[in-house]
């Protein structure tokens, strides 16, 4: 009777091992099935740039990335103000080529000490700062004829605004031809300067945009200091190797662990 309920018992315990051995057979076909399907892409995604540079090449031209109601996605729009254009096509062009020399995967896989990624960056700035200075005049965007029109068509109707509201605060009616009265005063007193106050206008756009030098600078800047220390002493190259690494060996078919014997069961195998 005790033989039986020996035997009864290693029974059970061979069972319940091959079910165990199944489900993990299973698992690892499963996780292998996934892994050929969905082949891993976080190195490509680490290190390809081309969505980075061209996150930069909108907002350097001055697109904000907002949703549109038209589409009903979120994509990037173009400036409907010209005042958010700080760059010519030129100085986009300088800065997009700039930056692209140094975001790119030979930069992310190299292997810097903090020594040098200072001393470049130094170098960097620098010439960065003399080039921008040296071209600002090509680098950013010059106002056009209808923006300095725009401006000057705005200040002589506020002028208009003006001199009516200190007729009605006197307790005069304004009539249409008080308004068109008005409104040639105006003009005749700007036509002699039309020429000089559009000159002032743009004068004064064109120094609006040089007060982006110094952000624009630092910007630019911030993007390749950030690319260099992702090459701080090899790190990106070695997370690289390291996930190659795991994805070599999950590619290989492995083999299901041995069973290790042990344990106070054993006796009943005896």
């Amino acid at each position: 009777m005790e033989y039986e309920e020996q035997a009864e018992y290693e029974k059970m315990v061979r069972e319940a091992e091959l079910r165990a051995s199944e489900d993990r057979t299973r698992a690892i076909q499963t996780e292998m099935m996934t892994f050929n399907k969905n082949p891993p892409s976080m190195i490509n995604e680490q290190l390809d740039l081309d969505k980075e540079l061209e996150r930069i090449d909108y907002l350097l031209r001055g697109y904000t990335y907002e949703f549109n109601p038209e589409t009903e996605e979120k994509e990037w729009l173009a400036p409907e103000d010209s005042e958010m254009i700080i760059l010519s096509d030129y100085g986009v062009h300088l800065i997009r080529n700039t930056v692209a020399w140094y975001l790119n995967k030979n930069t992310l896989l190299s292997n810097y000490d903090e020594k040098t990624i200072l001393t470049k960056m130094e170098d960097f700035s620098s010439d960065l700062n003399d080039t921008i200075f040296m071209e600002y005049e090509k680098v950013f965007q010059h106002p056009s004829f209808e923006d300095c029109k725009k401006i000057l068509n705005d200040r002589v109707e506020n002028k208009k605004k003006l001199k009516s509201y200190a007729l009605e605060i006197l307790g005069k009616e304004i009539t249409e031809e008080d308004e068109d009265r008005i409104e040639q005063e105006i003009l005749d007193q700007i036509e002699p300067i039309v020429e000089r106050e559009l000159e002032k206008i743009k004068q004064q756009l064109i120094k609006n945009k040089l007060k982006r030098f110094m952000l624009v600078v630092r910007q630019i800047q911030d993007a390749i200091h950030s690319t260099y220390n992702r090459a701080y002493g090899g790190q990106e190259r070695k997370t690289a190797r390291e996930h190659a690494h795991v994805s070599e060996t999950r590619g290989n078919n492995p083999q299901m662990p041995v069973q290790q014997r042990g344990g106070f069961l054993d006796h009943f195998r005896r």
